[in-house]
Parts: structure tokens; C-alpha cells; sequence
């Protein structure tokens, strides 16, 4: 993606900038210090530094996401598992499984198996979220999701049965 339109999708969230408007305590400390987290972690210089400016963002958001979430089994359905190996060494990444801790998967893969599969402590990041709006809305709109963050690039989508449905958009 060009830098100007980088620059214009910026502009646009600028009001959902580090938590703006996030009432809630635990959806606040997750924007600010997992999505939005600019300190660079351990495992930062070690990534490839020839990869494109989307994918390395990305990357270390995937990172910082299999970081706070310390899987043991990771899907992932985009290709990075180079960041998320280094986040959780010890963790199995496979393509599919019958429990889903972690998913990374893009928006045009058939969700509806994957979300029956989720329990309250499940995270599924659906990749290229603006490829395909409307199937993107009926995520949001699914009974057994939660909350939802639209980071533009990202979907983040948390199934805790015990928390009230909703969605953000946040400026990543």
C-alpha cells in the first residue's frame, strides 16, 4: 500500500487514535499496550528487514498478539509464522485443529466451522479485513462473537460469552 493512502486511512481514524472513547478497562489496556504497543520487543531485530511495511506491521502485531495470548496451537492461514514462532516457541502452528486458541486467517475463508470451535478465551485475527466488507459486517454481526476490533488491515474478533457485544474501530 502506498504511503498516501497509508496517510489518508490515518486521517480518517484519527479520532480512534490509543484508545480514545474506550470505556472499558480491559479493552483499553489491550489497545494500548497490544494493538498500539510501540515499544520494541525482544524478538523486533531479529525480523527480516526486505519485507514490505504492511506485512512488518502486521507481523509484530501478530506477535504482540501470540504474546498476550501465549497459545499453544496457533492457525495460521496467511503466512506468518515467522512472527508468531518467535513470540511462542514452544507453540504448535498448523493450519487447522479442533480447538482454536489463536487463529490468524484471511477475511474469505469459511469462518463458521472455525468460530464452533471457539471457547471464551479464543482469538480469531481475520487478515485483509476491507477485501470484503460485507462479509467482514456479518463477523461482527455473528451470536457468538463478542468484541470486535477493526484495525483496517485486521479484524480482531474475542468470543468471551461473559462480556457485552461489542465493536471498535481503532486507528492502527
Amino acid at each position: 500500500m502506498n504511503r498516501l493512502k497509508q496517510g489518508i486511512i490515518w486521517l480518517r481514524r484519527i479520532m480512534h487514535c490509543r484508545g480514545f472513547g474506550i470505556q472499558s478497562p480491559s479493552d483499553y489496556r489491550f489497545v494500548r499496550y497490544v494493538i498500539n504497543e510501540h515499544w520494541p520487543y525482544y524478538a523486533f531485530a531479529s525480523f527480516p528487514s526486505d519485507l514490505d511495511s504492511e506485512t512488518t506491521k502486521l507481523g509484530k502485531l501478530y506477535f504482540r498478539l501470540a504474546n498476550y495470548r501465549q497459545p499453544s496451537i496457533i492457525i495460521d492461514r496467511v503466512g506468518m509464522s515467522l512472527f508468531l514462532r518467535a513470540a511462542c516457541s514452544n507453540a504448535t502452528i498448523l493450519t487447522d485443529c479442533e480447538s482454536v486458541e489463536l487463529a490468524i486467517i484471511p477475511i474469505e475463508d469459511d469462518y463458521d466451522v472455525l468460530f464452533n470451535r471457539c471457547h471464551d478465551a479464543s482469538i480469531v485475527v481475520f487478515h485483509q479485513i476491507y477485501r470484503d466488507k460485507e462479509r467482514w459486517e456479518h463477523v461482527k454481526n455473528d451470536h457468538r462473537v463478542q468484541v470486535t476490533y477493526d484495525l483496517y488491515y485486521c479484524g480482531i474478533v474475542f468470543f468471551d460469552t461473559k462480556r457485552y457485544k461489542q465493536h471498535y474501530i481503532v486507528n492502527f
